[in-house]
């Protein structure tokens, strides 16, 4: 929300608003929902400070110490805004304590009920590029675009096929668990990353950032911890590793 909503709604609320600026604010309430949802908890706290702060004259200590949390949200107010805070400075009072909470209380909720972090966050995969030549081109070149479009039922599908034929293609096997994490099969995945994290390719510590991702995606964050340490400093995904294990502890 812009400071100047927090205007817009003390001055509905308080009847200042000519009838055409009326009719624009009822109608935005009506197609804008972020609009319609901040604007019914404003009037809401806008309620509850007009019950408990009826005496204007025993709130002076109470606007200063105001003053310091508002300043750094309003010090770029244009001249309108300022003399709405000349002609009603109480009403200003009370909409630089909604929108102070208001950011105060979307900083508490970030930090302390976004929970743990999720999949999606880290989840990132690269385009992949199948260029072995020979009698599987085709099948290599539609699985490709299948994972590359993040068509991962019909990917995994076509790495099955290509497995058939090659069965210890690590690096197959590598997307293939990409596809099982995407589509919730993750005893498979774990299973297959877990072998090749075990091997001895040059697959094995991105199988393990894999595998973490898997059991960051199942909310298994003790698993998720475990296989997260294991990925050695030297990794390009160490970092990562590194960064996400801080959110979980």
């Amino acid at each position: 929300m812009e400071e100047q909503d927090y205007i817009l709604f003390e001055d509905y609320l308080s009847g200042n608003l000519d009838e055409n600026a009326t009719n624009a604010f009822e109608s935005r309430l009506e197609t804008d929902k972020a609009f319609k949802q901040s604007f019914s908890i404003y009037k809401d706290i806008s309620a509850h400070l007009d019950h408990k702060i009826g005496n204007e004259e025993k709130t002076m200590d109470f606007r200063a110490n105001l003053d310091s949390i508002s300043h750094n949200y309003f010090s770029k107010l244009n001249a309108q805004q300022e003399e709405v805070e000349t002609k009603k400075p109480f009403n200003f009072y009370k909409l630089a304590i909604a929108a102070s909470i208001a950011l105060l209380l979307g900083f508490f909720v970030f930090n302390q009920f976004s929970g743990d972090p999720s999949y999606s966050d880290f989840a990132s995969y690269d385009q992949i590029s199948l260029t072995v030549r020979g009698t599987n081109d085709a099948l290599l070149k539609e699985a490709e675009t299948a994972f590359n479009t993040k068509n991962y039922e019909e990917a995994e599908l076509l790495f099955n096929q290509i497995l058939k034929e090659d069965s210890s293609n690590t690096e197959i096997q590598l997307y293939k668990s990409i596809t099982l994490i995407e589509t919730n099969q993750f005893s498979e995945a774990d299973e297959l990353l877990s072998g090749i994290s075990e091997g001895n390719s040059i697959y094995k510590n991105k199988a393990k950032w894999y595998l973490a991702l898997s059991k960051l995606k199942q909310e298994d964050f003790e698993a998720c911890k475990t296989v997260l340490k294991d990925i050695p400093e030297d990794t390009e995904d160490y970092k990562q590793a590194q960064k996400l294990l801080k959110k979980l502890d």
